[in-house]
């Protein structure tokens, strides 16, 4: 290699020339090797900050990258944070409970940091159709959900009912079947199909007074879902008169508008959260089986257990030795935990 330093050994040409002052019989002194910095690079530590000092938040509204929160649940403390490199492609959704450092003071142009994300209490999931294997988180710890229904136009559809039931009960939700549009149709025998399943019930029509909902909702974290078309925003709108305002506000992330596309928790005015969610197409539950459905209920889930191996729990002629139908005093109630067994094993979304 001659006069040429071999990489990364820290010599430079100047290593040359002292050999030609030595040959010369000049002395040796400290110039005559340079070292060049960077030949090895320090290893990087994995010790990561305890973040001793971030404050606990609740994610509002999710745009590209950027997550709205308000600090300690205050509606007034709202700021926009981006989720810290340590933690990596971690889910964030609306409802999850984040501790955040940096900028916390929610001014224009600034940005906190997501350090960590608290176990959830309750989720909400689903998947594209019964197909997919890639669940997505709809919303977290929200206490109940309510299946916000049109009892006339658009008709009402029993299997998307049953459906998001199965979603809410497996996650650890409490249900409630919200009908709407009331004026154009009767309840009739719709809502009574689910009367089994201690299904809480209430009407949330433009003409239906907003007290029992409001009963419901205040002090909780409510995920709202429905088709479009239902009614739902104009509820939401309704609970929270300046819903659309408080969008742009609580976000604060890409231009602020109110759109169909994602979920945004909303404060009430008389106490708690909705979590207006988009109008859905499809609710599939490839992520779901049968175990999880009877394991959601605590007065059924021990009977399962000695059920034969791959017991769909359908009962005759499918399972006839399924240990539910020896259940005395149980009939109605899994016949009708077994009307949602036979949505979830349905290929139609709905």
């Amino acid at each position: 290699m001659g006069a040429h330093a071999r990489p990364g050994t820290g010599r430079t040409g100047s290593t040359a020339l002292s050999r030609q002052n030595r040959s010369a019989g000049s002395s040796y002194d400290e110039s005559d090797v340079r070292i060049r910095p960077g030949g090895r690079s320090r290893p990087r530590t994995k010790t990561r900050p305890l973040h001793s000092d971030a404050e606990q938040a609740m994610v509002v509204a999710v745009d590209r990258g950027r997550w709205g929160c308000v600090l300690a649940g205050d509606p007034e403390r709202r700021l926009v944070a981006m989720r810290a490199r340590e933690l990596g492609r971690t889910p964030i959704v609306v409802g999850d409970l984040v501790d955040v450092v940096g900028d916390l003071s929610g001014a224009t142009d600034t940005l906190a940091r997501i350090v960590r994300v608290a176990e959830r209490s309750t989720v909400l999931r689903r998947t594209a159709d019964d197909t997919d294997p890639f669940e997505r988180v709809v919303v977290a710890n929200a206490e109940q959900l309510f299946i916000v229904v049109a009892l006339a136009d658009p008709p009402p559809r029993t299997g998307f009912v049953e459906r998001t039931m199965v979603a809410a009960f497996v996650g650890g939700l409490q249900p409630v079947l919200c009908l709407t549009k009331d004026d154009l149709a009767a309840e009739s025998d719709f809502a009574a199909d689910f009367a089994d399943l201690d299904l809480i019930i209430v009407h949330g029509g433009i003409e239906d007074p907003l007290e029992p909902v409001l009963d419901r909702i205040t002090g909780r974290l409510t995920a709202f879902i429905g088709h479009s078309g239902v009614g739902k925003s104009t509820l939401v709108n309704r609970l929270v008169p300046d819903a659309f305002r408080a969008v742009g506000e609580v976000s604060g992330v890409g231009k602020g508008k109110h759109t169909s596309t994602q979920s945004v928790a909303l404060p009430v005015p008389s106490g708690g959260w909705v979590i207006d969610t988009p109008g859905v197409r499809s609710f599939g539950l490839a992520h779901i089986t049968p175990d999880d459905v009877i394991g959601a209920f605590s007065d059924l889930a021990d009977a399962i257990e000695d059920c034969p191996r791959g017991c769909t729990h359908l009962g005759p002629p499918a399972d006839p030795e399924c240990l539910l139908d020896e259940l005395p005093g149980k009939e109605r109630r899994v016949a009708a935990i077994r009307r949602l067994l036979v949505a979830l094993n349905t290929n139609d979304p709905w």
